[in-house]
């Protein structure tokens, strides 16, 4: 490996085996792109700083199981996988404790993706994502809500990329009918 920086696969794989300037030099690396890419799924900074160590805190503990290239999957990918199921627990977790600010009076325009998840708690589009078959509704939580890729979808759920692209297809129908 002289002269050439390992890339975050290979300090994914030395961190697994307990290497912390391996792990130090990941979060250096992605933890940037990581926090821009939060925020604009969230205008909560606490909740962004809060996702942040909860997603570096179980890749540090995870490491050993990311499967990586092997599955056609990569480093980054895996991080942003755990990252956006934290910040959709982080949303679950408020939506328990508080109630949803109406729309009017927040001062960022929300993504799609927090609507969708500010509804989960009782209106139509939560009720709408409810009634979705199980494997419509991972497949929907996978590419609308943690933003993954079909082939990031494929690798996380274990399908093939061309049932996740169907899946994903009968989910938004569904979706807009039951919102129609």
């Amino acid at each position: 490996m002289k002269g050439t920086e390992p890339d975050e696969e290979q300090l994914v794989r030395r961190t697994a085996k307990g290497d912390r300037a391996a792990f130090e030099e990941l979060y250096r690396r992605t933890s940037p792109w990581l926090a821009v890419r939060l925020r604009r799924r969230c205008a909560d900074e606490q909740i962004v700083a809060e996702v942040m160590q909860e997603t570096y805190l179980a890749v540090w503990r995870a490491a050993g199981a990311f499967a990586g290239s092997a599955v056609g999957g990569s480093a980054v990918g895996w991080l942003w996988t755990i990252a956006a199921r934290r910040l959709v627990d982080a949303f679950r977790r408020r939506a328990r404790h508080t109630q949803p600010l109406p729309v009017a009076e927040t001062t960022v325009a929300l993504a799609a993706e927090d609507e969708a998840l500010a509804g989960a708690v009782g209106d139509h589009v939560g009720d709408a994502l409810r009634r979705l078959a199980p494997e419509l509704r991972q497949v929907l939580q996978a590419m609308v809500l943690d933003g993954l890729t079909v082939r990031e979808t494929a690798v996380l759920l274990g399908l093939p990329e061309g049932t996740v692209k169907t899946r994903a297809r009968r989910a938004r129908i569904a979706m807009r009918e039951a919102l129609s």
